[in-house]
């Protein structure tokens, strides 16, 4: 047992310190200048989908993925919820095209490198995406990291058809480690555009440093099976009560946080929230569940909009 756990350090460990390194550059190089962030999408995809591009919906809702996310098109989990949100609130326009685990919105299924590791040695790419989540909380880079993609979200969210100081809500739903992204993106995405902004974490990895001062309010969908979103919470200082002056400590104490229970979903896996298959005693699936509850909190957030709201 002693050897194999050597063995898996010793193997790991350059691949991590290579991670983190590349991790570093893509902040370096956006700050920096050296490359500019991709804007255009690949060709017959939308900027957003749902409602009617010929008049203003009754909010934009920018879908934040987790670390599977490593082209412009939705992974398998992320798509299905984004279809049950696009059929249950027709009034919505939604947009999943974000990259939030690059700052130069250039996705892993672009690049020649990591498409043969896709093939070949697969968990790299998550190992990517989580080394850049880790860039996203550290203080030395997270202010670049959050003006990187919060410009990123910003850009997408005018070509999808948003108009500057319009007051439609922005809505930033984030899954697991895309938290870590839209508590950054706040600030920018109020310097740039002025909106609205409602945030809705699920399962959400982040490390409560970030500033909610424009945020109108945090929804935490969470439950007591998902042990990641809790390590989280012990891992980073800022999560802790004992840190009363971080971004997120603060937010909870202004009133800014709400929980809402999604009891007995986990993380990932065949019960987790985003789950077709798993049922509840009502006969709904965690996904249909999740969708309704996401629904229903923007709706009330949001004002008068079309079709009835359903309770979370």
């Amino acid at each position: 047992m002693t050897e194999l756990l050597f063995l898996v350090l010793v193997l790991l460990g350059p691949v991590l310190i290579a991670e983190a390194l590349l991790a570093r550059y893509e902040v370096m190089a956006y700050i920096a200048g050296w490359r500019t962030p991709t804007t255009e999408l690949p060709q017959g995809m939308r900027y957003a989908r749902g409602a009617d591009p010929d008049r203003p919906p009754d909010a934009y809702l920018v879908y934040l993925d987790g670390i599977g996310k490593r082209r412009f098109s939705d992974t398998r989990d992320g798509g299905q919820l984004v279809k049950a949100l696009i059929a249950g609130a027709p009034e919505l326009r939604v947009l999943g095209q974000v990259q939030p685990y690059s700052p130069l919105a250039d996705p892993l299924v672009n690049r020649p490198v990591w498409e043969w590791l896709r093939h070949h040695i697969g968990i790299l790419l998550f190992l990517h995406n989580v080394m850049q989540i880790f860039v996203a909380a550290d203080r030395r880079y997270r202010p670049l990291y959050n003006r990187a993609v919060g410009a990123q979200i910003a850009g997408q969210l005018r070509l999808a058809g948003y108009q500057s100081g319009s007051g439609i809500p922005v809505v930033l739903l984030s899954y697991s480690g895309g938290a870590q992204v839209a508590t950054g993106a706040v600030e920018e995405l109020h310097t740039q555009l002025h909106a609205p902004l409602l945030l809705i974490t699920l399962g959400g990895f982040h490390n409560g440093a970030n500033d909610f001062t424009h945020a109108q309010h945090l929804y935490q969908l969470t439950s007591a099976g998902d042990w990641i979103e809790r390590v989280a919470t012990w891992i980073f200082p800022q999560r802790w009560r004992l840190f009363r002056g971080s971004g997120w400590n603060r937010a909870v104490r202004a009133g800014k946080i709400t929980v809402h229970r999604l009891d007995p979903a986990t993380h990932i896996g065949r019960n987790s929230y985003i789950s077709p298959e798993a049922q509840l005693p009502d006969g709904r699936s965690h996904l249909d569940r999740t969708a309704d509850t996401v629904i229903a909190l923007i709706r009330a957030r949001s004002g008068p909009m079309s079709g009835s709201p359903r309770e979370p």
